[in-house]
């Protein structure tokens, strides 16, 4: 997920060292040695709960509760964006990629892909490419909201206290226009029920789990947290999705003015951060 009007969402712990104060050596006292003292990573621990998280694990020791988001279905849709690799972990997504900004995690599928799924297909979208994995949030707002660019769609300012809600599927980008079709899945004006609504959101790769989190993005870290309040619901499997369809989205000129899959968190992995999955 990202920042709020600007594209989102390797944990960097922040360290130094002392000298220790020991004695002057003297003749009858041989010299002490030199100590440095490494300091453990901090944590933003006036923060509440954050995100991404391995969603296999439960545990959580972050004890501030906000109110969770009602179903999707009751909100209004306010923004898509995707990310290059899986922000969280998951069943289906636990290939660690690396602990850069375009690390993560990548579906446990990616070994086995053919080479004409993962033929190149250059196009409208940047940012991935066939083999690639990618995570798609469809985020959701309590507020009178239009579907927009930035999450600054999600919170207009006539809007007080709003509730926000993500969606996440993960999915392995192929070289295949028989694989699920992200347009599908996209925006493009539906309205139900008089509220903004995607197409579709996968309902076929497991039940999804529902947790508080934060806004996620490389401008994030476990020593400088995310302020927002999120309820994330994640798939826990991945999906093929069809490279085509991405190009195909981005030059429909989608009202969120989404043509570049974002950079990645990495996991948050200190249980002060995370919330107890399942709580009230």
């Amino acid at each position: 997920m990202k920042k709020l009007g600007i594209a989102c969402l390797a944990v960097i712990g922040i360290s130094g060292c002392s000298q220790s104060n020991e004695p002057e050596a003297t003749d009858e006292i041989a010299a002490a040695p030199v100590v440095e003292a490494v300091s453990t990573p901090e944590l933003c621990l006036d923060a509440g709960p954050q995100t991404p998280r391995d969603i296999s694990s439960s545990d959580g020791l972050n004890q501030l509760l906000f109110p969770m988001a009602p179903p999707a279905e009751d909100m209004n849709l306010c923004n898509i964006h995707t990310h290059t690799n899986a922000e969280h972990k998951g069943p289906g997504f636990s290939v660690f990629v690396d602990a850069t900004d375009n690390g993560g995690y990548a579906c446990n599928e990616t070994a086995d892909l053919t080479e004409a799924e993962l033929a190149p297909a250059p196009g409208a979208y940047q940012g991935v490419e066939p083999g690639q994995t990618i995570e798609v949030h469809w985020v959701h707002t309590s507020c009178d909201a239009t579907p927009g660019e930035g999450l600054g769609a999600c919170v207009p300012e006539s809007c007080e206290n709003p509730l926000l809600r993500v969606e996440a599927q993960v999915f392995l980008v192929v070289n295949d226009e028989s694989a699920p079709d992200f347009m599908d899945m996209a925006y493009g004006g539906n309205i139900v029920n008089g509220r903004h609504q995607a197409k579709l959101i996968p309902s076929d790769t497991g039940d999804p789990v529902l947790f508080r989190g934060s806004t996620t993005g490389p401008s994030y870290t476990q020593a400088s947290c995310s302020p927002a309040q999120v309820t994330w619901n994640v798939r826990p499997q991945c999906s093929k999705l069809s490279i085509q369809s991405l190009h195909d989205w981005a030059e429909s000129g989608n009202v969120f003015n989404e043509t570049k899959s974002h950079g990645v968190r990495q996991l948050v992995t200190a249980p002060e951060l995370l919330s107890a999955i399942g709580s009230n």
